[in-house]
């Protein structure tokens, strides 16, 4: 098998995991709060991460190097982005939290011109016109000459997720640690803040056998599995193009999955808005690719 085929089959993993996240993050929530939600998911992924850096031989190069970048990192991922984002979902529907979301890759275009120094192209400008306008639709539940939002701070909340996912990923830019290695030291800094979080607030209540296999899946498949088999596409594929693209299937599956195991009704702005998004995110892949 070609590395590229190999590298389309990670990625297709990874892509259907990521597809029921929004579903194990309705129905986890449904019983427990976010911050429960969070250091539950974190201590399983942060569990998994350890054991495979320590399988690979590489634990003592994580525990010897690289935690100046980790203090600051783990506090931006998984601290904030996951409470922003469990926060979100907590507040909106399962797809307009999830389709918002979708436009981090945007919001790394734009933040990178003052990070970085890059500049913005056109396309980058129509692109992001043609997303934000999906955004606009959702968050007005298709009254788009309305301005009063169904829930403003579930919509604020959304997008700010999308710009800490994508300035944590811009900071990271030079960051020379080994992908697994960086995210448990990142989970590793982490972990204790959530805990000191989780009982200076709501505490660690037993919510039923249920609540904990949706806990304990999003930290393996949302944070661990997902993130690994993405981490291999990424390195095996000859064009980073032919794996990007994938994650414009994990939509419509997440739509289905929202409305089949947890009774969603699809929103016909949901449709038009993610149409849109998506629409946004191909026309600056298409950028990218060419």
């Amino acid at each position: 098998m070609s590395q590229d085929r190999q590298a389309i089959l990670y990625g297709l993993g990874a892509v259907a995991l990521w597809s029921t996240v929004a579903t194990a993050f309705k129905i986890a929530l449904a019983w427990m709060s976010p911050l429960e939600l969070m250091w539950l998911a974190t201590f399983v992924s942060w569990a998994l991460m350890g054991a495979l850096v320590f399988k690979q031989g590489n634990i003592e190069t994580a525990l010897r190097s690289g935690w100046k970048t980790a203090a600051w990192a783990g506090l931006m991922n998984p601290v904030a982005y996951y409470l922003v984002l469990f926060a979100a979902y907590d507040r909106l529907p399962g797809q307009e939290a999830m389709a918002l979301n979708y436009t981090w890759a945007l919001a790394m275009a734009f933040l990178a011109v003052p990070i970085l120094g890059q500049r913005l192209t056109r396309i980058d400008i129509v692109a992001g016109l043609i997303a934000y306008a999906g955004v606009w639709v959702i968050a007005t539940r298709g009254a788009v000459f309305d301005v009063d939002f169904a829930d403003p701070l579930g919509v604020i909340l959304a997008l700010a997720s999308t710009l800490l996912w994508a300035l944590y990923w811009l900071l990271n830019a030079k960051d020379k640690r080994q992908p697994l290695v960086g995210q448990w030291q990142n989970f590793s800094v982490g972990l204790p803040v959530l805990t000191v979080l989780l009982f200076l607030g709501p505490g660690l209540q037993w919510h039923g056998w249920p609540a904990l296999g949706a806990g304990v899946y999003v930290g393996l498949f949302e944070m661990g599995v997902a993130f690994i088999l993405w981490q291999l596409a990424v390195h095996k594929v000859s064009r980073t193009a032919k794996v990007s693209n994938l994650i414009f299937l994990s939509p419509p599956v997440s739509l289905l999955l929202l409305f089949l195991v947890v009774g969603e009704p699809i929103f016909p702005s949901t449709l038009l808005g993610l149409g849109l998004i998506l629409s946004g995110l191909v026309v600056q892949q298409r950028q990218i690719s060419v």
